[in-house]
């Protein structure tokens, strides 16, 4: 029987995990107000950077008692600044369930080289967060972008914890109800779960994390872009919107669009919501079909963002080059850009879900990802 193409094709063919589908109303005209040219410390400049931190401040719902900072280098940047700015005073433990939050380990274990303990679980799998000594500090992800698995809520973080919590939210933030209380330092990326463009993170601390800061001095240098201190007191204007190093108001202007599409379409909830419509009808997908798995093996902890598949086919001899094929084969029908799993994560598919992603068009490629399966399996 031949395998017949779809005729419907997705609208958007972009489902890459980062940088990510920008919002739907995205266009360039709209940008046609960032200061460009002028100074980020001139009025203009300074009263953009805050309204960005305002909003981000409303939308999410952080605490008006947290701090929200705009800093260099995107989530790494935001996640490594905490790190090394608070670390060392209390016994680590870092929890990894995937790549990124893997490099956290790295860093502490042979940068900073404290007193820590590695909580590891397979990919599609994760660990037991109620198993944990949350009497130390506590770095994790929420989500974790090349896995495919999330923390399910923060019941399982103590609210009278003596440590510190530090969660990678970067592929997270704007998709899923993060509970503050349970967060002392929370880092994201403008390019992920809002589509904006790259180099800028976020950093949110609660009270307990700026009463470290003020208290603990680390015993290593700190380089100029990760010194949030000054004298032992805070440096309250970065988190005025003064920033560290020169953002871009170019990108500023495009995150405050962002911004504004997100309210537009029911702010958090309704981000939250888009996002679990995609990732339903992905699931529905896997369901239908007995060659593809969802890579996180419990339903509660499956991603709806980055939602990662395995092929289960016994069929196939070389995973990994499978993989890569049907991927190849989606990209040059321009059905589905930039899915392939991430490198160091087992071979498969990785189909980004959040809300900037129109569930019509994740229905219109999931047809595609069957024709291109049927055609590579035919190809032998």
């Amino acid at each position: 029987m031949a395998n017949t193409a779809p005729v419907t094709r997705p609208a958007n063919p972009r489902f890459s995990s980062g940088p990510c589908a920008k919002p739907p109303t995205f266009s360039l005209d709209a940008l046609g107000d960032a200061p460009l040219g002028r100074s980020h410390r001139a009025a203009e400049g300074k009263a953009k950077l805050k309204a960005a931190i305002d909003e981000t401040r409303d939308i999410l719902g952080v605490p008006a008692d947290y701090k929200i900072g705009i800093v260099p280098a995107s989530d790494t940047g935001a996640y490594e600044m905490a790190m090394w700015s608070l670390l060392g005073a209390r016994h680590a433990d870092m929890v990894a369930w995937e790549s990124f939050g893997a490099g956290w380990v790295t860093d502490v274990a042979k940068q900073l080289k404290i007193d820590h303990t590695v909580h590891t679980a397979d990919y599609g799998d994760i660990v037991d967060m109620a198993a944990l000594n949350y009497d130390n500090d506590v770095c994790f992800t929420w989500n974790g972008t090349t896995s495919g698995v999330r923390m399910p809520n923060g019941d399982a973080i103590p609210g009278d914890r003596a440590g510190l919590t530090l969660c990678d939210a970067t592929s997270a933030a704007f998709a899923m109800d993060l509970p503050w209380d349970k967060l002392d330092v929370t880092t994201f990326s403008w390019q992920k779960v809002l589509g904006g463009e790259a180099a800028h993170g976020m950093l949110i601390l609660s009270p307990r994390a700026v009463e470290r800061l003020q208290s603990y001095t680390p015993p290593w240098p700190l380089p100029k872009i990760f010194r949030l201190t000054k004298g032992g007191k805070l440096i309250d204007g970065i988190f005025k919107g003064e920033t560290i190093n020169t953002p871009s108001m170019l990108c500023v202007e495009d995150y405050l669009q962002s911004l504004a599409w997100a309210r537009s379409v029911g702010g958090l909830q309704g981000l939250i919501a888009r996002a679990e419509a995609n990732a339903q009808a992905v699931a529905d997908f896997v369901d239908a079909h007995d060659w593809i798995a969802n890579l996180a093996t419990d339903p509660a902890t499956a991603s709806t963002t980055s939602v990662c598949l395995r092929f289960t086919d016994d069929r196939i001899t070389d995973g990994a080059a499978f993989a890569k094929a049907v991927a190849k084969r989606l990209a040059d029908e321009g059905v589905a850009l930039d899915i392939g799993a991430y490198r160091d994560a087992p071979p498969g598919l990785r189909i980004w879900c959040g809300g900037t992603v129109e569930t019509s068009d994740i229905q219109a490629m999931l047809p595609w990802l069957a024709h291109a399966f049927d055609a590579e399996i035919a190809a032998g």
